[in-house]
């Protein structure tokens, strides 16, 4: 006997998930699809826009293929603010341009800051000029490809990609249109045609919805490419971390939601519109509620390089070392900012630092390093969402580095708050099948999803994470400089050429 079952897809990063999920909130099947994206230059980071689609269809009919569910709506999200653009019948016309983590538009965000001034924009829209701003990207292409942007028609990020190819309809939500500054008012939650005009002429900007709105039914061909029933509904979705959010239930006036991904991001609800040259000022997910909102370049990037790097098996053994390391990793203190950082320090041409490296270390110092990094940077967030009027009353964690306690751990104890840990962490695909859910019938993510545990922090270990705190600080103020002049070469040596490129290639003595 089949059951009724809603469809999440949520296209991150590193990896594609899907789950099937009753009515109730108990998760039927989920399925994970990996992909890579392409890093052609430093600073640049980029995607094939057809691999989304690709990804949902090859997971849905995976997710399809017991029999058991009969699905009865759809859900989709993605990373972002990404920005993939294509002509006017949707044939993407370059790779997709990811969020905050691709740092090309720093000229386009300097330009923009001058002629609109920085004031106006984050007053119009909520948000400083940053490299998580899709409008500075739109700009970069319109600067830098002129003849490729002439052609350009159309804007898609990765869930209204998905829902265009689902039900044809031309659609992003309010919350990811919030993150295309300088496009976007965030007062008037509207475009703002001076800016678009002026900046994207002859981009047609999508209608605008709210993520849990109805974007249309899937079509015949969908159906066809995907397994899904015909004329079911497909939400209008938005961007992963705001759909994680919706999870865990992080949607309340004073709640904090820390998402352990690829990235970390962190995401504050607030009571009434507040903004912050440092932080991201946002329409929230939910129809009414206004965020604060701030990204880490890196987390689960990191985590995952040092594991190729040591050429270790799995994690649970560099957990192992990193928990026998202890709490300050014997000495050492990283900079987790390998792509540059996102908030509150905006700067694209950090650079990642390990600091009191010696013989004596292992493995399991610099992954523990790599940890606490994480908290230290989750702590400077914070102390910025409080000085820009903030008032943090609860913290949900979400994603997959909740899985095992140290990484939580290290983040509780290093910013002193407890982590209320859900009995579902699967995320933002989670996520997007309690707004699908939510089409066919009144649901509550209380009920779907109650909190399973909570991460309390160690007060005798509070003074020497103060301690590292401040040299965490003191260590990016100090070598700031050096890591702008080696921002510098490391681009110069990306477009120099190979040596010996242009010499003659001599011929082999027969």
């Amino acid at each position: 006997m089949t059951v009724a079952a809603v469809l999440g897809i949520d296209i991150g990063t590193s990896s594609s998930k899907g789950v099937l999920v009753d009515l109730s909130g108990r998760v039927l099947h989920s399925r994970v699809r990996q992909h890579r994206v392409d890093r052609p230059r430093p600073g640049w980071v980029e995607m094939d826009g057809r691999i989304w689609w690709e990804d949902f269809v090859a997971l849905t009919r995976d997710l399809l293929a017991d029999g058991d569910a009969r699905p009865v709506a759809v859900g989709v999200s993605g990373m972002g603010p990404c920005v993939l653009l294509t002509d006017a019948d949707g044939t993407p016309l370059r790779p997709a341009i990811l969020y905050g983590v691709d740092t090309r538009s720093t000229p386009q965000i300097a330009r923009l800051t001058a002629r609109f001034g920085a004031d106006e924009i984050l007053r119009r829209c909520g948000s400083a000029l940053s490299t998580q701003a899709a409008g500075a990207k739109v700009a970069w292409v319109a600067d830098t490809e002129p003849e490729l942007f002439s052609r350009a028609r159309r804007l898609f990020m990765p869930s209204s990609w998905l829902v265009f190819q689902l039900t044809g309809g031309y659609l992003l939500d309010q919350h990811s249109a919030s993150q295309c500054t300088p496009l976007y008012d965030s007062a008037a939650q509207d475009w703002y045609r001076p800016w678009a005009d002026e900046i994207a002429p002859g981009l047609d900007l999508p209608d605008l919805r709210w993520p849990g709105e109805v974007a249309g039914g899937v079509t015949a061909r969908a159906a066809a490419a995907t397994g899904l029933p015909p004329g079911i509904p497909v939400v209008t979705g938005t961007i992963d971390a705001w759909s994680e959010a919706v999870s865990v239930g992080a949607q309340r006036v004073g709640d904090l939601m820390l998402m352990y991904g690829t990235t970390m991001f962190l995401l504050h609800t607030v009571p009434q519109r507040l903004t912050s040259p440092s932080l991201w000022g946002t329409v929230g997910a939910l129809p009414g509620t206004r965020n604060l909102a701030g990204g880490m370049a890196t987390s689960g990037a990191v985590t995952g390089w040092l594991r190729e790097l040591f050429d270790a098996g799995d994690y649970p053994e560099l957990l192992r070392l990193a928990e026998r390391s202890g709490p300050g990793a014997r000495g050492l203190l990283m900079l987790p900012f390998f792509a540059g950082e996102r908030t509150p320090i905006l700067d694209p041409d950090a650079r990642g630092v390990i600091a009191g490296l010696t013989l004596s270390h292992g493995r399991g110092d610099i992954y523990r390093a790599a940890l606490e990094a994480t908290g230290l940077g989750v702590r400077h967030n914070i102390e910025a969402i409080e000085a820009a009027g903030g008032e943090i009353r609860r913290v949900v964690a979400v994603g997959g580095g909740t899985q095992g306690e140290l990484w939580t751990q290290i983040v509780s104890d290093i910013t002193g708050r407890p982590q209320q840990i859900p009995s579902v962490t699967i995320g933002a695909s989670y996520g997007a099948a309690f707004l699908a859910a939510g089409t066919v019938q009144p649901v509550e993510i209380d009920r779907w999803n109650p909190i399973r545990e909570v991460r309390e922090p160690r007060p005798a270990l509070a003074a020497d994470y103060d301690e590292l705190y401040g040299l965490y600080r003191q260590l990016y103020a100090g070598s700031k400089a050096v890591a702008h002049a080696l921002a510098a070469r490391q681009t110069r040596f990306a477009t120099a050429p190979e040596p010996g490129a242009d010499e003659p290639v001599e011929e082999e003595e027969s």
